[in-house]
């Protein structure tokens, strides 16, 4: 068990008061422990009280051994998988996990009628906002990656290039580079479709006067990179340059007033004045962006709502965009780690390489 994270979960459950919860999802159980485990459709759940007590259940397939601090209790396929840990539990409320199954939570009740089960994912999602330099580290190296893949993916445009051919690309090149998979949903988006935010590359063939966008993303050593730029094909109208600058002083807008102390809100207000300004407010139709870490998507949303305050340790996504059906889509996105005294920008591809 990892000491020092686990005592950030322990403050954060006395501070919600929380006296035991079951930390269930594969990237919070390695963050706590060091163990990767998918478990797919089989249970594993890891138990934590408030005195520090743990314990690891999971099926014996998983091949997980007990070290001093971290007792193991496996069952086989043909046993209730919530047997033991339902007898474990105490009486009273359980933090559960927001994203464990169902099936496993009822058969959990079913045992224990005195269970009161509560959202309980509060005290390990707040640890996980925080990253520890190692965590920085992994992020660091992993958007260097990003800038080799955009790099090529880009210099691969060309007469005849197919969105899911580049979209393939950017996966072999991912994994000549050392990502942990080779078929992330990388998204490739040539002219119109670039206005769809989250288009699936499909056999659209680019045209002089395309924008393109490359959102592409992947874990690198478990931790994830992710990055967008957009750029022309071979020429650009009036009004997709207009659009393209709108979106890029929306993005540095943003990062310039990331530091400790502001909240969230006020980064996405930053930039979401910038398009409004420009007259394009109604096309901007996402949060600005989104925690990262060992997942692409975590905890907190860089949104108008959220009144989060930022601290140092925190990284994030600023991803303005506007996307106008029919005629453009822009989007530019870097990655930032709060620093002492502002931000890091992780990428460092470009942002002003608008024509090809």
């Amino acid at each position: 068990m990892n000491k020092q994270r686990l005592q950030r979960v322990l403050d954060n459950m006395e501070a919600q008061g929380l006296d035991q919860i079951l930390v269930t999802s594969t990237a919070s159980v390695f963050y706590l422990t060091g163990y990767w485990i998918e478990p797919h459709e089989r249970m594993l759940a890891l138990y934590i009280d408030k005195n520090g007590r743990t314990a690891l259940y999971g099926n014996e397939i998983f091949g997980v051994e007990a070290t001093a601090d971290l007792p193991v209790i496996p069952h086989a396929d043909s046993a209730d998988p919530v047997a033991d840990l339902a007898a474990a539990l105490a009486p009273g409320r359980l933090g559960v996990d927001k994203f464990w199954p169902s099936k496993f939570l009822i058969g959990v009740m079913e045992h224990r009628p005195d269970i009161r089960p509560v959202l309980g994912s509060g005290p390990i999602d707040a640890a996980r906002r925080y990253k520890d330099e190692a965590e920085r580290d992994a992020l660091r190296r992993a958007s260097k990656i990003n800038d080799i893949v955009v790099e090529t993916a880009i210099g691969a445009l060309a007469d005849g290039a197919v969105e899911a051919e580049l979209a393939a690309l950017v996966n072999r090149t991912y994994l000549q580079n050392g990502a942990d998979v080779s078929d992330g949903p990388q998204l490739v988006c040539f002219g119109a479709n670039a206005a769809d935010p989250h288009h699936a590359p499909g056999h659209d063939t680019v045209k002089s006067g395309d924008c393109v966008v490359f959102d592409i993303f992947t874990p690198i050593r478990r931790y994830w990179c992710d990055m967008t730029r957009t750029v022309f094909y071979k020429s650009a109208s009036k009004e997709q340059r207009t659009v393209y600058e709108t979106v890029r002083r929306a993005n540095e807008a943003a990062i310039a007033v990331v530091k400790p102390g502001v909240a969230f809100k006020e980064i996405d207000l930053a930039a979401r004045k910038v398009i409004e300004d420009a007259g394009y407010g109604e096309f901007f139709t996402h949060r600005l962006g989104h925690g990262i870490g060992m997942e692409v998507h975590e905890p907190f949303d860089v949104s108008a709502t959220d009144e989060v305050i930022v601290q140092e340790g925190m990284c994030f996504s600023i991803e303005p965009g506007i996307y106008i059906p029919g005629r453009v889509g822009i989007r530019i996105e870097d990655l930032v780690c709060v620093t002492a005294d502002g931000c890091q920008v992780l990428n460092s591809y470009p942002k002003d390489k608008e024509v090809l």
